[in-house]
């Protein structure tokens, strides 16, 4: 590997041309970019990242005179995150969830800032002591905006403790007051600040943890604020088009035009399964055409909330990422599945070939009501009277997927990231690959430790207390607290090398799921409490670091940045919480798909998934599921198979260390982009797959200089626009009950891929074979 790559896995080579042809940030400060202390740009590229993308995208100057903690900085931030938390959490019942993301608030805010910068007084109250202050510093500049959208972002993000309160009183119909759902809300969004704290040295000082989602909010913030002409020639002879901010609007306009169709006027443009309409008395066909109940062969979706619903936004993955999740899903859903299937492997047949439904052993759902007692504990009698509990063949496959993920994390970073960490650990890499952002970051007060530690210590306790103090409704003892604190501990470091550096992040939550299961059997509250705080714990913490890089990126005071998270986290909880007790109160038959109405959105597919582990791992255990009382104990093998996936790739790269290609490949990723199925389905796949060749290979190899300018601003438009015309028509036709029903409005007209195959098996709308 040449000296001038960085030495580490997955990262791209440092891109010498044309990186210091960018224009600088209208807000830089020559005074301080020529301190002393700070290394100066200079011609050489050592003091850019290392990482092409990022020098590609992010400033290398820092104005720190721009006010932060002002006045509108407050009203703007608090609002987005207000509304996006209501927004988000109201939509996320729906059968496709809207998620609105922060980028709809980081452009909505910005003709809002220049309004009160124009109209609120600019007098100075106290002036003269040290109680002086204004409400309006000055021009509505970059950083506070910067930190009004990681408010907006904390209330972008799913509140994942709210699937135990949907689950509790929808699903189960049992009692879970208020106080307690809003203890469990906080302390877990909350708990994430700990962890975020003692690896922030680890996944956000580092050049080579990039965090690439960022740069779609960076490359925004650019096109936000920087003047740029528009010219028919760059200074270095480069043919210039629109600028970012006119190529920002009117995609923003074609996206936000768009989504009427797949929004309103035409649904079925979310899983266009044209092999279904040319077979549409056939089930294998259609088992093997749908994209939303089958194999997807062929299957295409043309509405972009479909396509970054469960990955992410398709052009903010690198290439390598994307390849290896293409490589993932073509060999669980175009090899394992159809074997698996086909070969009636644990009865498949009797079965939808693609599903996460609960089914008795000959094909019927299951009644969960009738083996849940008067302590909501199994009824283990009428368990065996009713017979054991059977999932579809590809559900059971996605959990062993998940468990391969596991071990694949662990060893991945163990071979490939190990002496990086160690290094780390010991404090002799403090200095070594350390880039101007950092360098820059390094002026400002850091976040002491004690303040994270602090947070951490008192959640813990909260939690332990309204545990015990609650136990009759939680099922929650202490050491479980300790426990899942601990897995959080472990794997938030693995999981968070792989979230910076490849833009997935590999799923814990079956791992503490099945650790719970084995541990407090038949106690379904206390398995999704544990799941909750074990694996969202980490989750968040992850989210936070994320924030932290984009606070890095964009020289935001680390002592500013974690108050505007700590505020936006406990405002965002609160609306969270609120807006889903009061959805839950006032919809009729709320993720009831039986009692529900013909066409209703309101089916809750991810409630449903987490609903169904709380029987698989929770309820019924996985001792009965997948242990020496089950059907599918051969699943456990898949934890072995994940940890020499990845040995395997390391002992190829060591033999053969030439072939670059093979040190690519990322076992964690290729396995982890599978987690999200169920309730992710094959057409959110090959859609996204293709959207991120044409973007991360294609744009990014043949047309660099459009990729620059325009790739992740393309994919903010395109967020921005669908946000917008999504909650119009909520607003305006869907609070009205105002609906169109015609071909199009249906699914992807591929009723038959639900059917079981098997002989005799009676299923409605289905033919007996």
């Amino acid at each position: 590997m040449e000296s001038n790559e960085f030495q580490a896995p997955l990262i791209s080579k440092v891109f010498h041309n044309d990186v210091h042809n960018r224009p600088s940030s209208s807000t830089s400060n020559s005074n301080f970019r020529n301190d002393q202390e700070e290394t100066s740009v200079s011609d050489s590229s050592e003091s850019n990242s290392p990482i092409e993308q990022v020098a590609l995208t992010v400033p290398i100057d820092d104005d720190p005179t721009l006010p932060v903690l002002t006045f509108r900085m407050w009203v703007l931030g608090t609002l987005a995150c207000v509304l996006l938390s209501f927004l988000n959490q109201f939509f996320w019942y729906r059968k496709e969830p809207l998620s609105i993301t922060s980028i709809s608030a980081q452009i909505a805010v910005v003709p809002l800032g220049h309004l009160m910068a124009s109209i609120i007084t600019d007098r100075v109250f106290f002036k003269g002591n040290k109680w002086e202050f204004t409400l309006n510093p000055g021009p509505f500049n970059v950083k506070e905006h910067v930190l009004i959208t990681i408010f907006a972002n904390s209330g972008a993000g799913n509140v994942y403790a709210v699937h135990i309160i949907t689950a509790v009183k929808i699903f189960y119909k049992k009692n879970l007051t208020f106080f307690v759902s809003l203890i469990i809300v906080v302390t877990t969004q909350v708990l994430g600040f700990g962890w975020a704290g003692i690896f922030r040295r680890y996944l956000v000082e580092p050049a080579a943890m990039w965090w690439p989602q960022n740069l779609v909010q960076v490359s925004l913030f650019r096109s936000l604020h920087e003047k740029e002409k528009r010219g028919r020639w760059s200074n270095s002879g480069e043919r210039k088009g629109l600028t970012r901010n006119q190529f920002f609007l009117i995609a923003l306009v074609c996206s936000f035009a768009y989504y009427v169709f797949p929004g309103y006027l035409f649904p079925m443009l979310t899983s266009l399964s044209w092999i279904c309409w040319i077979f549409p008395n056939s089930i294998l066909a259609q088992q093997i055409g749908s994209g939303l109940h089958g194999l997807g062969v062929g299957a295409i979706g043309l509405d972009w909330s479909s396509i970054s619903s469960y990955l992410g936004s398709p052009l903010a993955s690198p290439w390598f990422a994307t390849a290896n999740i293409a490589v993932g899903f073509v060999l669980v859903m175009y090899v394992i599945t159809p074997i698996t299937y086909w070969l009636n492997i644990y009865q498949a047949k009797t079965f939808p070939i693609f599903s996460d439904g609960l089914f008795t052993s000959t094909g019927q759902k299951y009644n969960i009501s009738a083996i849940v007692d008067s302590n909501f504990r199994l009824d283990v009698d009428a368990y065996e009277r009713i017979g054991p509990l059977r999932i579809s063949t590809f559900f059971a496959m996605a959990y062993g997927i998940c468990f391969a993920c596991l071990t694949s994390t662990i060893m991945h970073v163990l071979l490939f990231h190990g002496s990086e960490i160690w290094g780390l650990t010991k404090g002799a890499m403090q200095e070594k690959n350390v880039d101007i952002h950092t360098r820059l970051m390094r002026r400002y007060k850091q976040v002491p430790e004690w303040w994270f530690g602090c947070i951490l210590l008192v959640n813990i306790i909260a939690t332990i207390v309204a545990c015990q103090y609650y136990n009759d409704q939680l099922q929650f003892p202490w050491w479980a607290v300790l426990l899942a604190c601990a897995l959080a501990f472990f794997f938030t470091l693995p999981i968070g090398v792989i979230r910076a550096t490849t833009n997935q992040s590999p799923a814990l939550n079956v791992i503490t799921e099945y650790i719970i299961g084995y541990i407090y059997p038949e106690r379904p509250v206390a398995n999704m409490c544990f799941k909750v705080y074990g694996f969202i714990s980490m989750k968040q913490g992850l989210a936070f670091l994320e924030d932290f890089k984009l606070g890095h990126y964009m020289k935001i005071p680390p002592r500013t940045m974690f108050m505007a998270q700590v505020v936006g986290t406990l405002v965002s909880a609160v609306v969270h919480l609120g807006t889903a007790w009061w959805v839950m109160e006032t919809i009729p038959d709320i993720c009831d798909r039986a009692l529900l109405p013909a066409g209703s959105p309101w089916t809750c597919p991810s409630d449903h998934v987490f609903y169904d582990a709380s029987v698989i791992w929770g309820l019924v255990g996985p001792r009965r599921i997948f242990g020496d009382l089950g059907s599918y104990s051969a699943i456990n093998w898949f934890f072995l198979a994940g940890a020499v996936a990845p040995l395997l790739v390391w002992l190829a790269h060591k033999a053969f260390p030439s072939q670059q290609w093979i040190r690519l490949i990322t076992m964690p990723v290729l396995l982890g982009g599978m987690v999200n199925m169920p309730p992710a389905t094959a057409v959110n796949y090959t859609s996204w797959i293709i959207v991120a060749f044409l973007s991360g290979y294609v744009a990014y190899r043949y047309h660099r200089n459009w990729w620059k300018r325009h790739n992740y601003v393309l994919s903010g438009a395109l967020d921005a626009g669908l946000a917008f015309m999504g909650v119009l028509l909520h607003a305006f036709l869907g609070l009205n009950r105002i609906s169109l029903h015609w071909w199009g409005s249906g699914s992807d007209g591929c009723s038959l891929a639900s059917c079981p195959t098997a002989p005799g098996v009676f299923i409605d709308h289905c033919p007996i074979l």
